[in-house]
């Protein structure tokens, strides 16, 4: 709880920071608005895909190497996440402003919705992909060293900043940016909350294995390999989920902006149970590497089987709210009777996808935590190569549009099938290596 709770509440704030700027463009009352803020929406989840390399990657080793207590290794790859992720922000930012008039074609951008596309992704991903990526990449190695509250003090403050600044940049009565001033307060947002890590860094130099200094920065094969072979497949899977939610918005935007518009609504709301069970597992990340390393199986298997029942606890009760009354949670974010009716539709089959997307997540932060990248890695290419996408079109084509909101239901039932064959195969092997007897001293290390 004392990892989980702090990374739950960092999420919630997430989700209702994403949440803020559907809202406040939605009172706009203009579905263009709305659709361009959803039609950018892949590209600034592609951002993952860096988060998850070096944030995932990084943090992992990380803890691996404080279980064995191992510092040097600890300071390495911290100082290799850090430094890749600014690199990789400006890479990111200028790839996609070089090739702006494709990737908005990409996106499913027409002549209608082009404007606020660009105005929105201007400010998100041409000059806010590098502080967006360096806020998540260092909180994930704050939290790699138990320091969980202090990493979702920093996500938080830049989050509650953005929704501060949402109104002001976004109504009339304020700056009047409309679409493009969400894109603004959140471009200010993510440069508050690194400066409030660097801050972090600069008191506690000395007491942290989270490293800036350049001197640790290396690219020896150990810290690049112990680094990527559980980050690329966490990259990976973010690439895939990307394409993904491009071909869903393509499909949705052939029924029109109301259509898009009622997605991104949907997906909106999906993501508050979505955002609480990434944050258990996300929470629970740092304390099984810990015990993985320094063999305390027993400990680890609780901690994953609490988590897990924490998550599905308030999943299922916030997802039953959203069955019984969807039109009530879209109409929050627009009062457009054909919104409201579509948004309806998809919310109903993305809400029931979410039980089965607790034990996926869960699973998936075992297999990174514990340095099993391959298996994460087919877990991705199952969800959205193997099931979701294939879902998508066969859906689509039975059941026209209302469908897609059922594509993801598809793939998290048999993910979360094969999750939990492969969970229990885990522990059966990692019981069988057990020793006999098994110090444990659960009170003096850095989770304690």
């Amino acid at each position: 709880m004392k990892l989980a709770v702090p990374t739950i509440l960092s999420s919630l704030v997430m989700m209702l920071y994403n949440l803020a700027d559907t809202y406040f463009v939605g009172l706009l009352n203009d579905p263009l608005e709305s659709s361009g803020v959803t039609l950018a929406a892949p590209v600034l989840l592609a951002f993952n895909a860096v988060n998850n390399l070096f944030g995932v990657g990084s943090s992992s080793m990380m803890s691996r190497a404080l279980g064995r207590h191992d510092s040097k290794t600890a300071y390495r790859s911290s100082c290799f996440g850090f430094y890749c992720a600014i690199i990789s922000g400006i890479v990111f930012s200028v790839v996609c402003a070089a090739c702006n008039d494709p990737l908005l074609r990409l996106l499913g951008a027409d002549d209608t919705t082009r404007g606020p596309t660009y105005g929105y992704m201007f400010w998100t991903v041409y000059l806010g992909a590098a502080p967006s990526i360096l806020n998540v990449v260092m909180a994930y190695l704050v939290r790699a060293e138990g320091s969980s509250l202090h990493a979702s003090i920093g996500t938080m403050s830049g989050c509650i900043l953005n929704m501060i600044l949402d109104p002001i940049f976004i109504m009339p009565w304020g700056f009047g940016m409309r679409a493009a001033g969400a894109g603004c307060a959140t471009f200010i947002s993510n440069c508050v909350a690194c400066c409030y890590f660097f801050v972090l860094l600069f008191i506690k130099r000395g007491r942290t294995f989270v490293s800036v200094n350049p001197k640790n920065f290396t690219v020896k094969r150990d810290i690049v390999k112990g680094v990527c072979a559980v980050g690329i497949p966490a990259a990976i899977q973010n690439l895939l989920n990307v394409i993904s939610m491009t071909i869903l918005n393509n499909f949705t935007a052939s029924y029109g902006s109301n259509a898009v518009t009622a997605m991104g609504i949907s997906q909106k709301v999906y993501m508050v149970p979505q955002y609480i069970s990434q944050g258990v597992s996300q929470g629970v990340m740092p304390l099984v590497s810990y015990n993985y390393a320094s063999k305390n199986v027993k400990r680890m298997k609780n901690a994953i089987t609490f988590s897990t029942k924490l998550s599905l606890t308030v999943v299922v009760t916030m997802i039953t709210l959203f069955v019984a009354f969807p039109a009530f949670f879209i109409s929050i974010f627009m009062k457009n009777a054909e919104v409201v009716a579509d948004g309806t539709h998809f919310l109903r089959g993305l809400s029931l996808s979410l039980p089965f997307l607790c034990v996926d997540f869960i699973a998936v932060a075992v297999f990174q935590a514990v340095g099993m990248g391959k298996e994460s890695l087919i877990f991705a290419i199952l969800r959205k190569v193997v099931l979701e996408i294939p879902a998508i079109y066969m859906l689509n084509y039975l059941f026209p549009m209302v469908g897609l909101g059922y594509a993801r239901l598809v793939a998290e039932v048999v993910l979360a099938t094969a999750a939990v064959i492969m969970l229990s195969k885990l522990f059966r092997r990692l019981e069988a290596q057990q020793p006999k007897a098994v110090v444990q001293n659960e009170n003096h290390d850095i989770y304690g």
